[in-house]
Formats: C-alpha cells, structure tokens, sequence
C-alpha cells in the first residue's frame, strides 16, 4: 500500500471517527451502560412494542394469556432475553407464522428473578409468549371485598416500579428500554379496567376492554387496576376515578387539576401525553402517588377534606416531564426522576398558589432531607445522587436523597444562574431529550455544554461534583425561610412557656403548618401534656393521614396509650410506605413497642403490597421472628 493511500485512508478514518463523535453529542441521552438490574440486551435485540391479551381472574389470583413482543434485531442476534420472575411460560411462539419456538428460564437471582432466553432468527419480527401469573407476583395486589370501601366487590392494581414489571409482564424490565403497547383486558363484567393509556369511562357489559398507548413508555410505567370503580370529570383534558363511594369526594378534592395542568405546561412546554387523569385507589397502595402515564395511581391518604394535599398531584403530574418524557436510564440515576420532579413540583404549586406555600414545601424537603441525612450517616455513599445500586434491589434507592437532594441542587443552579436562564435550559432539556433515557453523566455533559460553557467561575461556584457524587449536603445548599412557619414557632414558644394549647392562634393552618408544628414539638411530653395536645387540636382523632402519622411518632415516643387504638387502626388500614416505615421504625425501639409492633403486624401484613411488606418485614426481622 502505497504512502499516499494509507495517509487518504488515515484521513478518511479521522474524518469518519469526528463524524462519529458529533452524532454522539448531538444525542447525548444514548447509552450503552448495560443496565445492572435488567437480564435483557437491548443492545442487540430491543423490544418495541408489546401487545398484551390477559384474563384476570379473582378467584385463581391470576393473570392469564400471552404478550406479544415486536422486536428490532440490531445485531442479527439469534436469542431475545427478556425479564421475568415468578412466572409461567408455558409457550413461545414466533410471528407471524405461530411456530413454536425453544425457550430457556436461566437460575432465580434475588430481586432480579429469572432471564428467559428465546430462541429466534434474524428474520423475526415479533415473538409471542404464552405464560400465567403467580399468585406471589410482587407487582400485582388481589384484594378483598372487604379491603374496599365499597365492601362488596374486589380489586386489583399493580405496582410496576422499579422492577417488578416482570412479575406479571415478559419484557425487557429496565428504564432505559421504551416501547409502545397495546392491551385487551378481560374481566368479571361487573367491574371496571384500566390502564396507563387510552381509558373508557364507564363499564363495559361484556367485561372486555381495550387500550393503547402511543407514546413509547419504560416498562415500569406498565399499571393496571380493576374494580368497581366510577368516574367523575375535572375538566376537559383531565377527571378521576375511584369506588362510587369515594369519587365525589375525590372530585372535590382534586378540583384544580386543570390548573396544574395549565401552570406545567407554562412552565416547560407542552403536556404530551393527551389527557391527564388519576384513579383513587384502596388505601393499601403503597405509595403517595405513582406517575403512569395518562393515568396517576394515588393513595386516598391525600383526600385531606381541605384541598392542602394536592401537591402530590403536582408531583405525578411533574413526572409527564420529568421521568416518563425524559427517562432516567438506569435505577443508578434514580435522582434524575425524582430530584427533577420535585423541583418542577414547587414550581407549579409556586405558580398556582404562591411563594409562601412553596416555600412551606421546601421547609418540609429540608426537614426530610436532614433527617435521612442522619439515619443514613453524612458520609454514607447513599446520600450521593448518582447511586450504585448493582447487587441491591433498586427499591433502595427509594430514598429523600434522590427526591430533595436533587431538588435542592436544581434549586440551587437556579438560584446562581438566575430563573430566566434556567427555566430556558429546562424547557430544551425536556425538548431535546422527549421519549429518550438519561444518565447522569449526559446530564452534566448537557449542562455543561448549554448553561455552563466554560466559565470556571461559575462551574467552581456550583459545586457540582460535590453534590452528585459527594455525600452529605455541599455548602452551596440554598437557603429557605417559611414566613408561615415562623407564625407556627411563634405559637410553639408560647406553649412552652405555659400560653393553654387551646388558647393558641392555630386558625386557617393547613396540613404543613400543623406538620412544621408536630416535627417541632419538644421530643420528651409529660402525659398531661399530651393529652392537652389532643384535646384541644383532636389530634388522634384527626382524618388527616399526615397529621396523624406525625402525631403517632409523639405518642410512640412517649407512651400516650389513649392513642394506641387509633394507632393500630391506623396500621392496619393504611399501606402507604411513607407512614408505614417511621411507625414501625420507632416502635422497635423498646421491648413492648416491639412486641405491639408485632403483634399489629401479624394482623396487618396481608393487607400491604409487597413493595411495603419487603420493608417492614426488615424492620420486624419478620421472618426470624417466626
């Protein structure tokens, strides 16, 4: 070869491998960081949409039918890995001939459950899988009639994040995977089904519904309820379902959806995602909220009675941009979702009810936030916001670190760099990046290249490797005054010094005043003063899920066994983790609060979902106390 040839063909791999590496940044939320906690390999094969056909029978706690996997091969692969776990295949099938096809279920790995391997060619454009669910499937919760409100019918839901859709679909079960789906549902003809897609508004006479979902969603955003369940109208993009026994309060209740809606899309560009509704569901679900799409999953613990909740809806419906449009890519940059949302949160509710009720939300993050700083130790590698989850069941990573560390970095950046600048950055980051996974080295790399842009002064000012991979809180972090929290420490001083609680100026407070005031309650109370407390405010008595749940810690602590009934109730009814981890928590910390734990425990275990139970038998030692 001569000189002149290898100095063109040099030049033409120069030029090719500079081409390459533009494309690179112009897309930077592309990864290949295989997913730690996901069997699949969409690198070479990748499922693209799914079209599910399901019987849900009550009787059998069961899910039967089959999942139709389209898939691109990218590597002319000969074998699709999928996610499964406590499932039954019972046949593989490759389209559109319907021939059957050899599978391999690999070893069951804690958390992760079981690859199943399928043998394909490279000519195949979609497999179906033929499988039934176990009545132990992690994600799904059977319950009872006697488990609803309206006490004659029962129910079902999912709970698919982070990896437990697996337990009930075969599919490639990581966030960095997206495809679109379609789905017929069959049911008794008495109930209702929905989805996180297209959804119907009254009930079917033959039992048998369908949906769709267009936009290309992570498999974690999969959900699915069933039951007696009605509907009410919010407005014209937005409504709720819930038990006919529940709706109209919960139409009351979630009022101002579409003005939430309206203040988001002012903020950072357009709802994309067509309508936005959510569903009331049983109070076993275990958490405040869950963002599927089209459809937000959320606890009746935010039927307050007051409308001082719905900052929870804020919260879900921040996800329609920051998670289920713009994905983290693994559980390892879990702060991506969370961190961004609760920021985009404060600023609705900011937008819509005003700065001092945004700032008695940031007051409440901070509390939170130190608080997990304390239980999980300043140094701990779980206070950093880029995580490694890799041999953990990324439910760990479930922590106020990814939520309000995030936000107050975000909130931070935003006060160095100035609203304007940052809400720009926001809105072409959302943009650029819609449909697409992130990790979070391509977020800095993106802040970086747009907001940044050089400027070492401002790059030294931000601190921002402290904040993402340094424990603890940097300190950068802003600073939050609540005016109306002031008013509250104002009431609390005079209680200490001997004003009657009866007497105190507590008029109009919301659920956050009365939060800021239970957090700040000395920790040591005499029993009468205790039992003045809840005379004079009702507090044991309170309807209020949050409010009581502050107020059960004071009476754990200090031992007011007027509280206890309430209490075990309490326990017994609500499966919302938030409440269920403190509760338990502080009650293991004598002898007898152990024991009444427990004992509460053997009663109420059956009624949570697996994503509470798998903690709360951790903090029971449940298993060896058998």
């Amino acid at each position: 070869m001569t000189t002149r040839l290898l100095f063109a063909l040099s030049f033409l791999l120069t030029l090719l491998s500079g081409c390459l590496q533009k494309e690179q940044k112009k897309d930077v939320s592309v990864t290949s960081e295989r997913d730690p906690h996901s069997f699949a390999r969409p690198d070479e094969v990748v499922v693209t949409h799914l079209n599910l056909d399901l019987r849900v029978d009550f009787d059998k706690k069961e899910l039967a039918g089959h999942a139709r996997l389209t898939i691109h091969n990218k590597t002319g692969a000969s074998t699709l890995w999928l996610d499964t776990r406590d499932l039954i295949i019972e046949q593989v099938t490759l389209e559109p001939e319907g021939n059957e096809t050899t599978f391999r279920l690999g070893d069951t790995v804690k958390f992760l459950g079981q690859s199943l391997a399928i043998d394909i060619t490279p000519q195949t454009k979609s497999v179906t899988v033929h499988y039934r669910t176990t009545p132990q499937a992690a994600a799904l919760q059977w319950l009872s009639p006697a488990q609803t409100a309206g006490k004659k019918k029962p129910f079902l839901f999912t709970q698919s994040q982070a990896i437990l859709a697996r337990t009930w679909v075969p599919c490639q079960d990581g966030p960095g995977v997206r495809m679109t789906y379609t789905a017929t549902i069959r049911v008794p003809n008495d109930l209702m089904a929905v989805m996180s897609a297209t959804n119907p508004t009254t009930k079917h006479p033959d039992g048998v519904y369908r949906f769709s979902m267009p936009q290309p969603i992570p498999s974690y955003l999969l959900a699915l309820a069933v039951g007696d369940l009605a509907f009410e109208s919010l407005g014209p993009r937005s409504g709720v379902y819930a038990e006919p026994s529940v709706v109209k309060k919960a139409a009351w209740e979630l009022a101002d959806s579409e003005k939430l809606i309206a203040a988001a899309e002012e903020l950072y560009g357009p709802y994309r995602w067509e309508r936005y509704d959510l569903i009331i569901l049983p109070p076993s679900f275990p958490f405040g909220g869950m963002e599927n799409p089209r459809l937000t999953f959320a606890t009746p613990t935010i039927l307050s009675g007051d409308r001082s909740l719905v900052s929870l809806v804020a919260h879900e419906l921040a996800h329609s941009w920051s998670g289920n449009l713009v994905t983290n890519a693994t559980w390892n940059d879990f702060w991506l979702n969370e961190g961004f949302t609760v920021y985009f949160e404060h600023r609705i509710m900011e937008k819509v009810y005003g700065k001092t009720y945004a700032e008695m939300l940031a007051q409440l993050a901070l509390q939170d936030l130190e608080a997990t700083l304390k239980e999980l130790g300043p140094g701990s590698a779980g206070t950093h916001l880029k995580l490694n989850l890799t041999g953990r069941d990324p439910d760990e990573g479930v922590t106020d670190i990814a939520y309000n560390k995030g936000y107050f970095f975000l909130r931070m950046i935003e006060e160095s760099v100035g609203r304007e600048r940052w809400d720009a950055l926001l809105k072409m980051y959302f943009e650029t990046h819609a449909f697409k996974s992130m990790t979070t080295e391509a977020f800095l790399e993106y802040l970086r290249s747009n907001l940044i842009k050089g400027d070492r002064t401002l790059e030294d000012r931000l601190r921002i490797n402290d904040w993402v991979y340094g424990p603890g809180l940097p300190k950068n972090v802003p600073k939050v005054f609540s005016e109306e929290f002031a008013r509250v420490e104002t009431q609390l001083e005079a209680w200490k010094k001997g004003t009657p609680a009866s007497k105190l100026s507590t008029h109009n407070w919301t659920t956050h005043h009365w939060l800021h005031f239970l957090r700040n309650l000395p920790p040591q109370l005499s029993k009468q003063q205790m039992q003045e407390l809840d005379r004079a405010f009702g507090l044991t008595r309170s309807g209020n899920a949050e409010i009581l749940s502050a107020w059960f810690l004071h009476t754990i602590a200090n031992d007011y066994q007027p509280a206890y009934p309430a209490l075990e109730r309490f326990l017994i009814e609500v499966g919302r983790r938030k409440f269920l981890k403190p509760l338990y928590t502080k009650l293991t910390e004598t002898p007898a609060g152990l024991a009444r734990a427990r004992k509460i425990y053997a009663q109420a275990r059956t009624g949570y979902h697996a994503v509470s139970t798998s903690t709360i038998d951790t903090i029971l030692k449940w298993n060896e106390s058998l």
